[in-house]
């Protein structure tokens, strides 16, 4: 696994690393047993402190993701996968192929992000049951 730091983003860097993480582990990236990067390699790849590193992997002990292994590392506990959601699904065939819109109609990586961002907020804050396919749906008035 390799980490991204953003300087720009104003995400404080360990959880840029915390956030990282668990979406590797939500896409199957990472999975039980796997040894995540010593804080040395992360430092080394990142220019980042290593305490940086130290409080992301504390904070993924706390919430039972990892474990420290005393000269062994720190090991995936749990993953937070789903079947549904892995990058060769159909919800993720799926997505490839609006992202490939997307692009091709000239939608930049925030515009992208913009959108998605407004249609789970709309999702997941409208009352009632998830909405089902658009064929299903009713038109909004």
């Amino acid at each position: 696994m390799e980490f991204r730091v953003d300087r720009r983003s104003g995400v404080a860097t360990y959880l840029q690393l915390v956030t990282q993480v668990k979406q590797a582990l939500r896409l199957g990236v990472l999975e039980p047993g796997d040894r995540l990067p010593t804080a040395r390699e992360v430092v080394a790849a990142t220019a980042i402190n290593p305490n940086t590193v130290l409080k992301a992997y504390r904070e993924l002990e706390r919430e039972g993701l990892v474990e420290p292994r005393p000269g062994a590392g720190t090991f995936v506990r749990r993953s937070l996968s789903r079947p549904e959601a892995a990058a060769d699904s159909p919800l993720g065939l799926a997505l490839a192929d609006w992202m490939a819109q997307a692009r091709a109609a000239g939608l930049e990586r925030e515009d992208v992000t913009a959108l998605i961002a407004a249609v789970v907020d709309d999702s997941f804050n409208a009352p009632g049951p998830p909405p089902g396919p658009p064929s299903e749906r009713t038109p909004r008035e």
